[in-house]
């Protein structure tokens, strides 16, 4: 195997950036950028700390960050499983990526920047749901923002199909895992009506 370790022979295989490339990447929240991350319900959220690297899900039922300022957006953290890889790695590290993606749309909109963790009480009631409030939010200092190709969401078909079918389900992979001690079909026969009470 011919590992590259060198960025001057990265750079030989791959050649110059297109100027569009360049171009593109903003310093902060434009009109455009903001319609297209205000209209995004889904986000993946990328960190990094002494345990290594996280990607973590996030989603709402309208736009899952809100614009603080131009250079600033905030992300409410609802309780899931209390892991808190994200939030650990923040909280020892403060970078992150983020993806916004918006189904029938192959674009995706990356924001690059620093993060930190609040329980500020007024900003997390900017986020209140039907009584409940997110436990922390995260606040993200944006350094760059700028449109993904969107050619690898095309050639996955990501909106035009569904390949779920035959899935292993969670409880199953829970139970795989423990030896079967924990998960299985009544782990998944309960799992949906407990997450949608907890849903914020």
């Amino acid at each position: 195997m011919n590992w590259i370790a060198d960025i001057d022979a990265l750079e030989a295989l791959y050649g110059t950036p297109g100027q569009p490339s360049l171009r593109k990447v903003a310093g902060q929240m434009t009109p455009l950028y903001r319609k297209w991350i205000m209209a995004s319900r889904l986000c993946v959220l990328s960190t990094v700390g002494p345990q290594g690297t996280d990607g973590s899900p996030r989603g709402d039922d309208g736009p899952v960050v809100v614009e603080l300022d131009l250079s600033t957006l905030a992300m409410p953290d609802w309780r899931g499983n209390n892991r808190l890889d994200s939030l650990r790695n923040i909280v020892s590290d403060g970078r992150v990526s983020l993806m916004f993606m918006i189904p029938g749309s192959n674009t995706v909109v990356r924001v690059n920047g620093m993060a930190q963790l609040t329980d500020d009480a007024d900003l997390r009631a900017r986020f209140e749901r039907k009584s409940h409030l997110p436990a922390t939010v995260i606040v993200i200092s944006i350094s760059e923002i700028y449109t993904q190709c969107a050619r690898a969401l095309m050639r996955a078909g990501t909106w035009a199909r569904d390949d779920s079918e035959g899935l292993p389900t969670a409880g199953e992979i829970l139970a795989e895992m423990t030896d079967g001690v924990e998960g299985g079909a009544a782990y998944d026969a309960e799992w949906a009506p407990r997450a949608a009470k907890t849903m914020w």
